[in-house]
């Protein structure tokens, strides 16, 4: 019951996130043609835009609806509303689970890119950029929703690492799907790739990106289509499992021994210097 009127009490916050869905959705999927391919606008980034223009730190003057309790209460709402999302994915795999099994140690190697925002990223961010305790949640993952459900229970989203994570968030959800779009048409154009194997690329863990690359990729190989959506669904539960797994257990423990090695040292000599 407690639960339920604490709920009742956020009614300005339920309210708001029904009329932005309902806006986004009639807004609907815009499609951007180019020369080699399209960019896929989804309700998801005009909800998502909204919702950040309704933040009373960005516009005071909307303070008076959404405050700042409804603010706080947002954030830990964010694992929860991802989980139908998440289950959404399951249903596109029976139907073509004899093609996923064909490319089923492909489907498995290819999350070892998992890994690869630490090779790329980490070294940008602590050397380059010079950020601190951000870096961890900024460099160990894509920043997608599970990532984000491993950082809030671990440092919560009010940390450092917190804000690292979601600052990635946002990025990805904001230019992610322009980024992918223009990857997959501009591959799928070359040849030098085998569709099937953009397909199952497209499955980095974000529902938005896996749409925009695979809407991008079926408008180059119209014919393929129906086996792109199901690699790139398979792929993209699959990293949802196995990611946040190598997430929580490899990458983020990689990434908290790099960072205490290198950086840490720097922050420790702050502290004691502030000490002294």
């Amino acid at each position: 019951m407690n639960a339920l009127r604490g709920q009742l009490e956020l009614w300005r916050l339920h309210l708001a996130v029904i009329i932005l869905g309902a806006i986004a959705e009639l807004i609907g999927i815009q499609k951007i043609s180019f020369g080699i391919g399209a960019i896929l606008l989804l309700p998801l980034l005009y909800a998502f835009v909204m919702a950040a223009l309704m933040n009373p730190n960005v516009m005071p003057k909307l303070g008076k609806f959404i405050r700042e309790k409804e603010v706080k209460a947002a954030s830990p709402l964010i694992v929860i509303a991802i989980m139908p999302f998440i289950a959404k994915f399951g249903t596109t795999i029976g139907p073509a689970i004899e093609t996923i099994i064909e490319a089923g140690p492909a489907l498995l190697l290819q999350e070892l890119g998992n890994l690869g925002t630490i090779v790329l990223a980490f070294p940008l961010a602590v050397w380059g950029l010079k950020m601190g305790r951000e870096a961890i949640g900024a460099t160990f993952s894509i920043a997608r929703e599970p990532n984000l459900a491993i950082i809030a229970d671990r440092y919560t989203l009010k940390s450092p690492e917190g804000t690292g994570v979601m600052g990635v968030y946002v990025i990805g959800t904001l230019f992610g799907t322009f980024i992918f779009a223009i990857l997959a048409s501009l591959f799928a154009s070359s040849g030098l790739f085998d569709p099937r194997a953009l397909a199952m690329a497209c499955g980095i863990g974000s529902g938005s990106m896996m749409a925009a690359c695979t809407g991008a990729l079926t408008e180059v190989v119209p014919n393929m289509k129906d086996e792109i959506l199901a690699l790139a669904g398979a792929s993209n539960l699959l990293t949802y499992a196995t990611g946040l797994y190598a997430g929580l257990f490899i990458a983020l423990p990689i990434v908290e021994k790099l960072y205490n090695a290198t950086a840490g040292k720097n922050d420790l000599a702050t502290a004691n210097k502030k000490e002294a």
